[in-house]
């Protein structure tokens, strides 16, 4: 069994463990990230839209191999599906979660835009239950989804009225399966006295289920 940080048993990739699929906008020429493994990977905006009629534009990464199928061109309509994946960005001041797409398939879409996300995980933190200014209860959630070969994505999630208020409940190392959509939120960090603006990703649950604990 892999471990959250705190010493929590997560689950075997016995099962999909995190599934997305999205479609939208290509909203950016895809622009190298990395290399590993003598491959390279780029990273460019999908930009979905909300059914309030906003946008959210959402980072994919993808292999250039997988890119090099497909002939993709500024504002082409296209389906990702992949896993929600995070890790810490150590360069500069602090650190800071990253959240991107790992896309493991592209194809070209003429579908309406569409955006789910599906994880199982465990609990790796308490969670932390406020009000919005509105007076609407929200519930921050940190949520571990074990990857094959040991790894894991942390990955926020937040839930909303009664749902909030069930999770809220919830211990550290309670097993879910948690259905919603990856969105992004602007938010205002002081840096040296300066405001600068960030932008987070968490996933904003839409169902959830406690699961019992898988054995070995």
């Amino acid at each position: 069994m892999t471990k959250c940080k705190d010493g929590v048993d997560t689950l075997e990739e016995k099962r999909p463990n995190n599934l997305a699929e999205l479609t939208g906008v290509l909203a950016g020429r895809p622009e190298l990230s990395h290399i590993s493994r003598d491959e390279a990977y780029f990273l460019f905006p999908l930009e979905v839209r909300r059914l309030s009629g906003t946008f959210d534009r959402i980072p994919i990464v993808a292999r250039q191999s997988l890119l090099e199928q497909i002939q993709l061109d500024g504002g082409s309509k296209i389906k990702v599906a992949g896993e929600l994946r995070s890790f810490n960005n150590k360069t500069g001041t602090g650190s800071r979660l990253v959240i991107t797409i790992f896309a493991r398939e592209i194809t070209l879409s003429d579908a309406d835009d569409a955006n789910t996300i599906t994880l199982r995980g465990v609990l790796c933190k308490s969670p932390n239950l406020r009000r919005t200014p509105m007076g609407r209860e929200i519930c921050e959630l940190l949520i571990a989804s074990a990857r094959r070969y040991g790894r894991s994505d942390y990955l926020p999630c937040i839930s909303w009225g009664q749902n909030a208020i069930e999770a809220a409940a919830w211990e550290v190392g309670t097993t879910l399966e948690l259905i919603g959509r990856v969105q992004s939120r602007v938010y205002i960090k002081q840096n040296d006295g300066q405001a600068v603006e960030r932008t987070a990703f968490e996933v904003s649950v839409i169902s959830q289920d406690v699961l019992a604990p898988e054995t070995e």
